[in-house]
């Protein structure tokens, strides 16, 4: 999944001005940006994103500069570099094939952002899908190259405890928004949390708000069943990607039993990750942190 949320930015901001979009439309072997990965290039040679974290960008800025002065969209290829040092290549051993399209009416239309950002804000995703011999895109699924853009991902962390600081850290740096939910006023201050969103209501009240979609994760950490089941229940009757609740075997045990008699099926609490996090012998908060991240990230690919 490519995070192309700086593109989109930089196209609101942008607007108006010609511009070029490249995307990464195929990879092979060890390639350094997924498929549908974007760069967005100003005619003043400004550019925001990347596709392939600078082994070929300079080429790319000159191919762009060729399509935003009337050139038509073109479909580069790049491998490993030869011996010659400033040879455009991926020293990385992988293949990537790029499209580099003019930003107007005829090729990538400009309202095509504004759908992208709208139905995300409604947590929904768009699929879009480029004719590779016209390079004109659309949106809809069809025949040519299909790029879908899913809602940015979130993080709601429900108990502002000393796992939640270390995972809220981690998740900054991932890019994922992240909200730390929690009643208890003591626990959830901006001192403890700075630079996160604080929530300080009930987590059901605020799940129910905040409303998990397909690219939010929920992870329970209280270890207060007063905290952490109301959250859960409202998990499990959303979409939410990952569904982790911290706590022993045992006590994840009882949780099962506890929400079952709440009304759910096997299916339904087979979406917990408990106890949460990938089994890596974590010890310390900071270490289960990290096992909880991976965990979410994985979950985020796996669907």
């Amino acid at each position: 999944m490519a995070d192309n949320d700086s593109v989109l930015t930089a196209a609101r901001d942008w607007a108006g001005a010609p511009l070029a979009l490249a995307t990464v439309t195929s990879t092979w072997g060890s390639a350094p940006r997924p498929r549908g990965s974007h760069m967005l290039v100003h005619q003043d040679g400004r550019f925001e994103g990347s596709v392939s974290g600078g082994c070929v960008e300079s080429d790319i800025l000159a191919t762009a500069a060729d399509v935003v002065a009337g050139a038509p969209f073109a479909l580069k290829r790049y491998g490993v570099a030869d011996a010659a040092a400033w040879e455009v290549g991926l020293p990385c051993g992988g293949e990537i094939e790029v499209m580099v399209q003019r930003v107007d009416a005829e090729n990538f239309d400009p309202a095509l952002f504004n759908a992208i950002e709208a139905a995300n804000a409604e947590g929904q995703a768009v699929t879009l899908t480029t004719d590779l011999t016209s390079g004109r895109t659309q949106v809809g699924e069809g025949d040519g190259f299909v790029n879908r853009y899913d809602p940015p991902r979130r993080l709601l962390i429900v108990g502002a405890v000393q796992i939640a600081q270390g995972l809220a850290g981690m998740a900054r740096e991932l890019g994922i928004a992240t909200t730390v939910i929690d009643p208890r006023a003591r626990f959830l201050t901006e001192e403890r949390f700075p630079g996160v969103t604080l929530d300080d209501r009930w987590p059901d009240e605020a799940l129910a708000a905040l409303k998990p979609d397909a690219a939010t994760a929920v992870v329970t950490l209280s270890h207060d069943i007063k905290i952490d089941d109301p959250a859960l229940i409202e998990a499990l009757r959303s979409p939410a990607a990952y569904v982790g609740a911290l706590g022993s075997r045992r006590s994840h045990a009882a949780r099962l039993e506890r929400l079952a008699v709440a009304g759910f099926a096997p299916a339904d609490l087979d979406r917990i990750d408990g106890p949460v996090g990938l089994d890596i012998g974590a010890i310390g908060p900071s270490e289960i942190a990290l096992s909880i991240a991976a965990a979410m990230v994985r979950s985020f690919h796996a669907r």
